[in-house]
């Protein structure tokens, strides 16, 4: 409910806001809110959901961020002519998602493994009752409360102690292979990379609504098939595809090929990370964390992938002017491969386990 207020006050702020000062201001409030929905979002999901749907329900948050991506895409294309002042209807508008939200949290029923921490365990029980029915509810509040014997306070430094250490180190790693692998240069820098090639404005624009739509329909193909195929063969073809992918793109570029035949690499890119990194790691992190330590080992885990998100998108244009826009390609590449070793060692599969059955596979004892 914050994060939604957050989201509201600093759409407005930045479309009313009268000085740059101002509005990167508002901007780094509305990333404080973008901060708080990326890690409670899934986390919740993963904690409502039985386990034989929660790959697919946690998925449901990344093709929601695809959605509004896309929608906003499109509604940005057809402002962008409307005057001077377009730019405040663009994150204006964003008040609205934001206030559809909070109202819609409102209806939300607390996380019930949340509630049995909390001592509130016929609360939490009655909840876990409606989702999957009485024998459910009995068995996760007796492994919720199994997995809370000899609870301490939890501390920054207890999350690298030898029992959690693998499971943190695992989170981290799938948060930071995930936006080192390079896709949301793809995303952010679509122009750049097309103009290599001498496309022009046009086509530029085509080729983000392009990429928008691909990013949908590769996100509910992976909904549909993370519960199915698992997690684990769908990040080590996610990153292995992607690596040779990334080995195509660079020679095209290189060779500054017509914009077309780039397209359908860089697409072929983009469903490639939208059916397996983009949702899986995502539902890996809402997973694998013991139930003591999830808010905060989830919290530090997403805060090293928006580090390395900015890491990312900073050093880019960087890369591209030193390289040329091909070279960062051939690193991304590397790192893709450095990712598939990474899954292949040290990443266990999590489907159909609930939560309380994972801390006995990522816990060290």
């Amino acid at each position: 409910m914050i994060a939604a207020v957050v989201f509201a006050l600093s759409s407005l702020g930045m479309a009313f806001s009268n000085s740059l000062t101002v509005f990167v201001g508002m901007r780094f409030m509305a990333g404080i809110g973008v901060g708080m929905a990326s890690m409670l979002s899934p986390m919740y999901i993963a904690e409502v959901s039985p386990p034989s749907i929660r790959g697919r329900n946690v998925a449901i948050n990344q093709l929601t961020i695809v959605i509004g991506i896309l929608v906003t895409n499109l509604v940005n294309y057809n402002l962008a002519d409307t005057g001077p002042e377009a730019w405040r209807w663009m994150f204006g508008l964003g008040v609205i998602p934001s206030v559809v939200l909070l109202l819609g949290v409102i209806w939300l029923p607390e996380s019930p493994r949340w509630l049995i921490q909390k001592g509130k365990v016929q609360e939490g029980e009655r909840i876990l009752e409606r989702i999957a029915g009485k024998v459910f509810a009995s068995k996760t509040v007796l492994d919720v409360k199994k997995s809370m014997l000899n609870t301490e306070k939890i501390s920054l430094s207890m999350l690298f102690n030898k029992d959690f250490r693998p499971a943190v180190m695992v989170g981290i790693g799938l948060a930071v292979f995930q936006q080192l692998c390079g896709i949301n240069v793809v995303f952010n820098y679509t122009s750049t990379i097309f103009e290599a090639v001498g496309a022009d404005l046009n086509r530029q624009l085509f080729e983000t609504v392009a990429i928008g739509i691909v990013n949908l329909i590769f996100t509910v193909l992976a909904m549909w098939q993370v519960d199915k195929l698992g997690r684990k063969p769908l990040m080590l073809v996610g990153s292995l595809g992607l690596a040779i992918s990334y080995l195509v793109i660079a020679f095209l570029l290189q060779s500054k090929v017509s914009a077309g035949l780039l397209s359908v690499f860089v697409l072929l890119a983009i469903s490639i990370y939208s059916s397996s990194l983009a949702p899986v790691t995502w539902v890996l992190i809402s997973e694998i964390f013991p139930n003591k330590i999830r808010g905060a080992a989830s919290s530090v885990a997403i805060l090293t992938l928006w580090a390395a998100y900015f890491v990312l998108v900073f050093t880019f244009p960087i890369l591209a002017e030193k390289l040329g826009t091909y070279g960062p390609f051939w690193l991304y590449s590397v790192i893709c491969f450095v990712g598939f070793v990474f899954v292949k060692m040290k990443v266990k599969e999590t489907k159909g386990k609930t939560l309380e059955e994972l801390e006995d596979i990522f816990v060290a004892h």
